[in-house]
């Protein structure tokens, strides 16, 4: 009897010890299966840090833009000048160094040629602007067949619109397709911002113009929708000091009023 008793304590026994044993067993395996994944995270942390070192090397964009911050790659554009960068965001152009620790603003003049380089870039903002920008929401005043086209942003009520206006004959005459943007000077809310939308909302928008710029009154109420913000907008993105402002095909912004044969000349000599 006592033999049988000893068999069963050290059955118990045994079985009591082996529970500690399997248990011990499923720590290691959860630290094996963390260490496996650290393994994993810091593969991928390398994987990735070499794919931006390769990118850095291959466009120094990249590396430029890391120091500054909310800054893209594609923002950023090289100068004639080493470690000087250029950075734009919409028309706003600035330079900053190749550490993003200096910053300024100005024209960036090659004074060999005498050519303004941050212009330059300023002509090809603006004509790829000019160029997104729907035709089927310009006034547009075309010879049969032009040779140069210009788009203007004009005020109903400016005297100097209305001057150009009143010769669209002879510019088109001269071969200038005119493409006419609304642009109310005085904003939102004013007597000219009214008479613009009252012109777009019109069923014949050419004639609406012209007569609006005769002085006449328009009883067309103005329509939701309506492209004079749009336009509108587009101009504050060139900061436009007045009208008429003359955007040729280029990205040359010409302020203020220039006589048919004087635009003509300067289309003609690509000045």
């Amino acid at each position: 009897m006592v033999a049988k008793r000893m068999i069963v304590v050290l059955a118990l026994c045994g079985a009591a010890g082996a529970i500690p044993a399997q248990q011990a067993q499923q720590p290691t395996q959860q630290l094996q299966q963390v260490q496996q994944q650290m393994q994993q995270v810091q593969q991928a942390i390398q994987q990735l840090q070499t794919q931006q070192a390769q990118q850095a090397k291959a466009d120094p964009r990249v590396e430029v833009a890391s120091h500054i911050s909310g800054t893209r790659p594609d923002e950023l554009r090289a100068t004639p000048i080493a470690g000087v960068w250029e950075l734009s965001r919409g028309f706003d152009i600035a330079y900053v160094s190749a550490d993003g620790k200096y910053a300024f603003t100005g024209d960036l003049v090659e004074l060999g040629s005498n050519t303004n380089v941050t212009e330059m870039h300023r002509r090809e903002l603006r004509a790829k602007a000019i160029a997104a920008f729907p035709e089927s929401e310009m006034l547009v005043f075309a010879p049969k067949d032009p040779k140069y086209t210009v788009t203007v942003f004009t005020d109903v009520d400016c005297p100097f619109c209305r001057k150009l206006h009143s010769q669209i004959a002879e510019y088109n005459h001269l071969g200038i397709r005119v493409r006419y943007l609304l642009y109310p000077r005085l904003g939102p809310n004013s007597e000219s911002w009214t008479k613009a939308e009252q012109v777009w909302c019109s069923a014949n928008r050419n004639e609406a113009l012209t007569r609006a710029k005769l002085g006449e009154a328009l009883k067309t109420k103005p329509c939701a929708n309506n492209g004079v913000t749009r336009s509108y907008a587009l101009g504050q993105d060139f900061e436009l000091q007045g009208t008429p402002a003359i955007v040729l095909a280029d990205g040359e912004l010409v302020s203020g009023y220039l006589p048919p044969e004087v635009l003509a000349k300067r289309l003609q000599d690509g000045k």
